[in-house]
């Protein structure tokens, strides 16, 4: 089974006029994590579908800051923790909720404006789903239009399963920070996937150690060449 990093085109290039501006409802707060000495946000790791409403601290989480206080994150991020699935992460700056803003333009079937996130229409989505594809679970957004015929634009949630091979990852990077539960990446070398971590029940899923990486199965990429479906990029990831 070859695996597949779906990714955005380059800007610029897109036949669409498709764009918007958003944030999620909800997130924890990045963190100046005295482990790392430096400040740590990671806004890939989002679950659109967890609705945090409940949570008695909800209301500071729809506000964006850094925090400096490691216990007072710590019980944040605990508070969180029921809500979401099993073994999440939750990495400082994670996000939670539907993307709440404004679009406009023509939107393709599947959009990867922002490389860590997959914005598809109604439409597609049960068009491959209907192809039987594994792990496409959607969730409406909170994007608005002015236009009319505006699109009914989801966010898929890809579950946050497989890793990055430690050869692939800088010196010393490959477990995350013990304190803020970070990886630091920037020193990435060519991305290389874990073999025995890869889900054989998914065909789209987002790597624990690189949540920006969003992988899908030979099955999926090619489904989406025989449905004609656009603006999308694929980079084969070896597998060791």
């Amino acid at each position: 089974m070859r695996f597949y990093l779906l990714d955005s085109i380059p800007y610029g290039t897109s036949r669409y006029s498709g764009e918007y501006t958003a944030r999620r409802r909800w997130g924890l707060p990045g963190l100046q994590c005295p482990t790392c000495d430096v400040p740590y946000v990671d806004k890939s790791e989002a679950y659109p579908g967890v609705d945090l409403s409940g949570v008695p601290e909800a209301k500071q989480l729809e506000e964006a800051w850094l925090e400096e206080d490691v216990e007072k994150f710590m019980r944040l991020r605990e508070l969180v923790r029921p809500r979401v699935p099993e073994g999440a992460p939750l990495a400082p700056g994670s996000g939670f909720g539907p993307l709440v803003g404004t679009a406009r333009g023509n939107f393709a079937q599947l959009d990867m404006l922002y490389g860590d996130r997959i914005i598809i229409r109604r439409d597609a989505l049960g068009q491959l789903q209907a192809e039987g594809l594994r792990g496409l679970k959607g969730h409406r957004t909170g994007l608005r239009f002015r236009q009319r015929n505006a699109p009914e634009l989801m966010e898929v949630e890809p579950e946050l399963i497989g890793l990055l091979h430690p050869d692939s990852m800088p010196p010393g990077m490959a477990a995350p920070c013990k304190t803020c539960g970070g990886y630091r990446l920037s020193l990435l070398k060519e991305p290389l996937l874990d073999r025995a971590s890869l889900p054989e029940h998914l065909d789209v899923f987002r790597l624990r150690n690189c949540t920006s990486f969003i992988v899908i199965s030979e099955r999926f990429a090619d489904t989406l060449r025989r449905l004609g479906f656009e603006e999308f990029s694929l980079q084969e990831l070896p597998v060791r």
